[in-house]
């Protein structure tokens, strides 16, 4: 039986969900072009000039005709990915605050890793990162625990590696913030995947910054709600809790920092 083909740009797919992001989704597109030809636009209903700004880019935009949030716009990047025979998808917010230059890094890691969601986790300066932000990430980053039975840095950023059999799972019934922390749930359950965390910059608008971001969709008050509230009902009804507590303790997250300058 020979060895599976190592990921590489020409087999990965980059998936942006896109809503109302004209401000930078141009930049953005062509920034992830620079690394990957397979780039897949999902413009979930946007109100302004999102799709009009990347038309000539040669990139496949797939419009939802109302906002169905993220989750919707995520199944339908990996659904796309899965229908060309790509060997995994890598996310990249709309909104420019990540970084296309560390998507390799996050492919580099995925070889390292085989089988295992690889996330770019904000922990370079994260002292430009609002408190609030940072403390509803590490909340969210213990209720994700409580789900997968093991630790996950930064489970709430969107840049991440999703190989081919997860974005091949179709039974993820959660939608918007809460589909990607259920799809680290589900993976966990039914393929016994795991997450390893690739440091990444944090980006936000600050004082000494003239680098523009449009407000977050996310509300942390109110998806990490749901989000925790989610994952602690799928943790009372399996039961054995204390047991759980104890198997998280022992599996502290896997930072991968191999590649040099981290």
């Amino acid at each position: 039986m020979s060895e599976p083909r190592p990921l590489s740009a020409d087999n990965v797919a980059v998936v942006i969900p896109a809503l109302n992001e004209e401000l930078r989704i141009r930049q953005v597109v062509e920034d992830a072009l620079r690394y990957f030809p397979h780039v897949i636009v999902i413009d979930d209903g946007s109100t302004d000039r999102t799709a009009d700004c990347i038309a000539d880019l040669p990139v496949s935009v797939m419009r939802h005709p109302q906002r169905m949030g993220k989750g919707h716009a995520l199944r339908t990047g990996f659904a796309e990915a899965s229908r060309r025979g790509l060997q995994g998808v890598l996310t990249l917010d709309g909104d420019g605050q990540h970084v296309a230059a560390d998507l390799p890094r996050l492919l580099a890691s995925a070889n390292r890793h085989p089988g295992c969601i690889i996330i770019g986790a904000r922990l370079r300066k994260r002292a430009s990162q609002p408190l609030y932000r940072r403390l509803a990430n590490e909340f969210g980053d213990w209720g994700i625990a409580w789900g997968t039975h093991y630790q996950v840095a930064d489970s709430q950023s969107g840049q991440r590696f999703y190989p081919a059999e997860v974005i091949a799972l179709r039974d993820i019934s959660a939608e918007g913030f809460v589909f990607e922390a259920q799809v680290v749930i589900a993976a966990a359950r039914q393929l016994g995947t795991r997450c390893v965390s690739v440091p990444i910059e944090s980006r936000y608008r600050c004082a000494d910054s003239d680098e523009q971001f449009r407000p977050s969709h996310f509300k942390p008050l109110q998806d990490l709600y749901c989000i925790t509230s989610h994952i602690v009902l799928l943790a009372l009804r399996h039961g054995h809790i204390w047991r759980v507590y104890r198997t998280i303790r022992k599996h502290p997250p896997v930072i991968d920092s191999t590649d040099v300058g981290n």
